[in-house]
């Protein structure tokens, strides 16, 4: 397969030059509701909701039921307007624009009383001209219409057949017909979120005047010759040229460290003109290339691409360059049915590690920068190089990719399609192929996005018929499906960017599915392409219950964030596991039910008399069982990485869902609102670590694998320690030779009969005796320590009641807890309530008398403040 091979550049502003002006509209706005009885002052960037909320016209709408209270808010109508001066001569200028970077959503544009446009589209760029309204001192009216009645009335409209799912289940308390407004989809509720269809001018707003002409846009297309090995780069640039005449002169693209300088002569005919540059690197100067997180740097060039036209009109654009390739190999496996379904960075095989990102806040205005970083970090710091960023949220903010593009985390961008089928009328295709294309425009400079995929689980939805189409009718919804994703979506991703794979869906079988039709009968084949898998029912310490798929993009367990996070948003009456408050705030079916049910298996439940100890015993017991259950789900995917048994294997990736939550509830997420770390993703530091052992059983042996993600062989040596739950010296201790462990493989590294490993180990049982493993290198670097329950933990024996103590001391910025127990202890948790930071090590088995875990805060703190604040809590705790 030929590489696609990439060139990107990070975009910068383009330096402010007499030949335009541009006014920024940001800041204050008037905001009032359809009839007028509510008028207050609001900001832009924002919405609404958070403008009442600032004012204090509403709580804080994630307080206990204020989704439900505050519907009226998304049902109502609401205009932005101001009043502003133009700070130049605006009779000076041959054209003026007013440019909306993004509107939530339907709107109509009146400036000084004249309607100059309107908009149905959160996702797109929208640009007017206003050159013969514009004034010296204006005024500008937005009206927004209320998104719900909105995706309603377009339902309504559709009258030839029904175009489902109209509603979401009752159990999200949502609204209805989200198919039919290109907006966030899951602002209508999901099943982690809540709905607050938000209205609102939520990025940048600006006038640009100017003369002769202007640049729109400025992208790229990277052209690779493989005999050659020569790296060239097709720039194009849009311009709106506004001279009567032909507008000429030459452009200049550096890149200094490549010693890289070429000149073009250009001419622009008046009009919307496309310039495009072939730039060839010169090959003499060795590239490097950026790497995904792990695998090496994230390196990139600085180059300036200077338009120098009709003398004295200059346009100087700024970018970062990197250089990588991407390939998604889709071929024949020996030894098993179907095809691959792999990527290879820079010609490198790589496993593709990480989760499931959704948006941050159901309010894009309370995202801050450092709200992005800290959970991108979090990211990184648990080993993560992937994040697919979900099609039922946004497409995120350039930031949000420049952070991708410095920590080296890969992206695979969905379209944002989800959970549904959509309309195919002209109007909603038009809308579509134009947010599409503004879209690869604006992304496809950043390394970091190394797929788009057309959508989420519609295929799934389509094939598997989650919405009981009439067969009679399904010819009809096909047709739909492929051209939407097929004949427009895809068709404008191959105009706008051929260095990247393109697949239709997520889950799907690729290669397959596009021989079938580009719908596959059953698009959860472990042989194609990637799969999504949820099993709430069976045993999750049960490995076999798991796919052993080409890749995995979509898995997990729930859990209950943290006490401290709920506090927040609740009163004293709601802190129950069964209370009203913790009902309504589950969106997912019987979801705490079967929570308390999958604990149920291996612990015991909670019992304690006091109803708020009850309460957190039971959220820190879900956040207990989902470690787990991922944890053991985790390394059953990365050991099938190397092997093929029954015909299928070689795992390729494997993406929990999911990273973030959107408010506080109970998720499958790693990170609660806000960014605290729940103990899955303490876990997924290690069970993403580049070396991991993994141990499990099988037909009464014990097995354990070697994972690298390395990227060079290494020697290797595998302890396994065998730990009395009654005791905090190790009953026995084994240490093998030292191996060759292979780069990018997983291998068997020890088998031995339980049986025979308990007799060896004197006085063991299953029940009263725990297994612990790592690995060393010859190098000195060593794997985290892991483990395996020999028997559920409502089975041990010897399991003693631990008395945990801590002595907290600084270092700099960092705290050091010096911990000593009194007995063997499972899932020792630390928590300082609401202090930002983290641990460097939580959730973690204490099998010996002390250990010493860092804390990170995220803000400046104290030892005492962490001494008032800090709580130790062990399995036996619980009882």
């Amino acid at each position: 397969m030929r590489p696609c091979l990439l060139l990107l550049l990070a975009l910068c502003g383009a330096d402010p030059t007499a030949a335009a002006r541009s006014h920024s509209l940001r800041g204050s706005w008037r905001i009032r509701n359809a009839n007028g009885s509510l008028e207050l002052p609001g900001k832009v960037p924002g919405c609404v909701h958070m403008a009442l909320f600032q004012r204090n016209l509403i709580q804080d709408p994630y307080y206990r039921f204020n989704d439900l209270n505050y519907r009226w808010i998304s049902l109502d109508n609401w205009t932005y307007s101001k009043e502003f001066q133009i700070p130049f001569d605006i009779s000076k200028w041959q054209k003026v624009n007013l440019i909306f970077e993004s509107i939530d959503t339907v709107t109509e544009v009146l400036l000084n009383n004249v309607l100059i446009g309107k908009t149905n589209n959160m996702f797109r760029r929208y640009t007017f001209d206003i050159t013969h309204v514009v004034k010296a001192l204006n005024s500008i009216e937005v009206r927004f219409q209320s998104p719900v009645l909105y995706a309603a009335q377009q339902s309504r409209a559709h009258t030839r057949y029904q175009v489902p799912p109209d509603c979401p289940p009752s159990v999200q308390a949502g609204e209805c017909h989200v198919n039919f407004i290109r907006k966030e989809q899951c602002s209508f509720s999901w099943d982690w979120g809540p709905a607050f269809p938000t209205l609102g001018i939520w990025e940048d707003v600006r006038i640009e005047a100017y003369n002769i002409c202007h640049l729109n846009y400025f992208t790229f297309s990277p052209i690779y010759d493989n005999s050659t090995q020569d790296w060239n780069l097709e720039i194009e640039s849009s311009f709106d040229v506004v001279s009567s005449k032909p507008v000429s002169g030459q452009v200049i693209v550096e890149i200094p460290k490549l010693q890289t300088q070429q000149t073009y002569s250009v001419e622009l005919q008046p009009g919307e003109r496309i310039v495009k540059l072939f730039v060839k690197i010169n090959k003499t100067v060795t590239v490097e290339t950026w790497w995904p997180h792990g695998h090496g740097n994230q390196t990139g060039y600085d180059m300036t691409v200077l338009f120098k036209l009709n003398e004295d009109l200059k346009i100087k654009k700024s970018a970062k360059v990197y250089f990588r390739t991407v390939e998604l190999i889709q071929e024949p496996i020996k030894g098993s049915p179907g095809l691959s379904f792999y990527f290879k960075i820079n010609g490198f095989p790589i496993f593709l590690k990480g989760s499931n990102w959704i948006p941050a806040d159901s309010f894009q205005d309370r995202v801050t920068s450092d709200l992005l970083s800290l959970l991108l970090r979090s990211a990184a710091d648990a080993n993560m190089n992937t994040l697919r960023v979900w099609g039922g949220g946004i497409y995120e903010r350039d930031e949000f990719y420049e952070l991708c593009d410095e920590l080296g985390i890969m992206v695979w961008q969905d379209f944002m399609f989800a959970c549904a089928l959509y309309p195919t009328d002209r109007d909603f295709m038009c809308s579509v192929r134009t947010e599409v294309a503004y879209q690869i425009r604006r992304l496809k400079s950043h390394p970091s996005i190394i797929i788009w995929s057309g959508n989420n689980e519609n295929e799934a939805a389509l094939m598997m018929n989650w919405y009981g189409v009439a067969t009679e009718h399904m010819s009809t919804y096909i047709k739909d499906y492929v051209k939407l994703y097929v004949e427009n979506i895809r068709e404008v991703v191959l105009a706008e960017d051929k260095t990247r794979p393109f697949i239709t869906s997520s889950p799907t079988n690729g290669a397959e599915s596009i021989a079938e039709g580009w719908l596959s009968k059953n698009p959860y084949d472990n042989h194609f392409g990637d799969v999504h898998f949820y099993d709430y029912f069976s045993d999750c310490w049960d490995w076999s219950i798991f796919p052993k798929a080409r890749f995995v993009s979509e898995y997990g367990y729930q859990s209950w964030p943290s006490f401290s996070t709920l506090e927040k948003v609740s009163s004293e009456g709601d802190w129950s596991y069964s209370s009203r408050f913790s009902l309504h705030r589950q969106h997912h079916v019987n979801g705490n039910d079967e929570m308390l049910s999958q604990a149920e298996l291996h612990f015991r439940l909670p019992q304690h008399t006091d109803p708020l100890r009850l309460f957190k015993d039971t959220i820190y017991l879900t956040q207990v069982m989902q470690a787990q259950c991922v944890k053991i789900e985790t390394e059953f995917y990365r050991r099938s990485r190397s092997e093929i048994v029954l015909g299928e294997g070689h795992t390729a990736g494997a993406l929990y869902w999911q990273l973030n939550d959107i408010w506080q509830a109970p998720s499958w997420a790693s990170l609660e609102y806000g960014g605290k770390w729940k103990m899955l993703h303490y876990f997924a530091q290690h069970f993403f670590a580049p070396l991991l052992p993994v141990g499990f059983e099988n037909g009464g042996v014990f097995f354990v694998y070697g994972v690298s993600d390395l990227r060079s062989d290494c020697n290797v040596t595998l302890t396994v320690r065998v730990h009395s739950w009654s005791s905090l010296e190790p009953v026995c201790c084994h240490r093998t030779q030292y191996f060759v462990m292979k780069a990018g493989e997983a291998v068997l590294l020890y088998q031995e009969p339980v049986s025979e490993l308990l007799r060896r180990c004197g006085h063991c049982t299953q029940q009263s005796c725990v297994v612990s493993f790592y690995l060393s290198t010859d190098s000195k670097l060593s794997s985290s320590t892991n483990y395996h329950f020999l028997s559920s933990l409502k089975e041990a024996v010897g399991l003693q009641k631990a008395q945990i103590t801590a002595i907290i001391s600084q270092q700099n910025d960092t705290f050091v807890f010096d911990l000593k127990t009194s007995a063997v202890a499972p899932f020792v948790w630390l928590d300082v309530g609401s202090i930002p930071g983290r641990f460097s090590d939580n959730g973690f088995l204490m099998a010996e008398k002390t250990r010493t875990i860092l804390f990170y805060p995220w803000r400046p703190t104290s030892k005492s403040e962490l001494k008032r604040s800090f709580q130790v809590t062990s399995l036996t705790d619980i009882y």
